[in-house]
């Protein structure tokens, strides 16, 4: 069952979320709404779960199929999609110039570098940001897993159709989305994805 709630946590309340510039972002077609229906049935029936403030974007993100993708990372090399090699994984999207980004980001590497993970993959990607001041922030926190630079919004608006940071989103081995967190995600949260990405099946 698709399920809606407001998540408001004590960073978001300081700092509220961040538009990511829309110059930068790619245009979703107009032909894509047309999907929108089929795309909240699929949510339904594939018991996504997803915590928001906007029920328009969660009925079509959760139970969506994603496409792939690979981006540069921000230090270099090449990130890709983590479903198109069969792992779970969870996206955090994230920008130097966001403030809940900047007091979500250290306590979720702090986590992820002392908590079980299983084969589910983190994946952060840097939205519409310039590299340096990604890459500084990046350091600062001590990110231990891999980080994709997407300055145009290619992927965060493009596949994800995300306009925030931060969000985060929860995919499956076989690219279906199956919960996404708006705003700063609590610890509890993103633990409560992680554990469910790793039982499933």
């Amino acid at each position: 069952m698709l399920m809606t709630s407001v998540t408001d946590s004590p960073e978001a309340a300081k700092f509220p979320r961040k538009p990511i510039s829309r110059k930068k972002v790619l245009s979703i077609s107009l032909g894509s709404a047309l999907a929108v229906a089929l795309i909240v049935i699929v949510s339904v029936l594939t018991g996504g779960y997803a915590k928001n403030t906007n029920l328009s974007t969660s009925a079509v993100l959760v139970g969506h199929h994603l496409s792939g993708f690979s981006l540069d990372g921000l230090f270099g090399g090449k990130v890709n999609a983590p479903w198109e090699s069969g792992r779970p994984s969870v996206e955090i999207f994230f920008a130097s110039y966001c403030g809940p980004c900047r007091a979500e980001m250290p306590k979720i590497a702090k986590y992820l570098r002392t908590h079980f993970l299983g084969r589910v993959a983190i994946l952060a990607i840097d939205a519409t940001d310039e590299r340096p001041a990604g890459q500084a922030m990046v350091k600062g926190d001590g990110f231990t897993f891999p980080v994709g630079f997407d300055p145009n919004g290619v992927v965060t608006g493009g596949v994800f159709g995300f306009n925030y940071v931060p969000e985060s989103a929860f995919v499956n081995a076989k690219g279906v989305v199956t919960e996404v967190y708006y705003g700063a995600i609590p610890k509890q949260q993103l633990a409560s994805g992680i554990k469910s990405l790793v039982a499933a099946k």
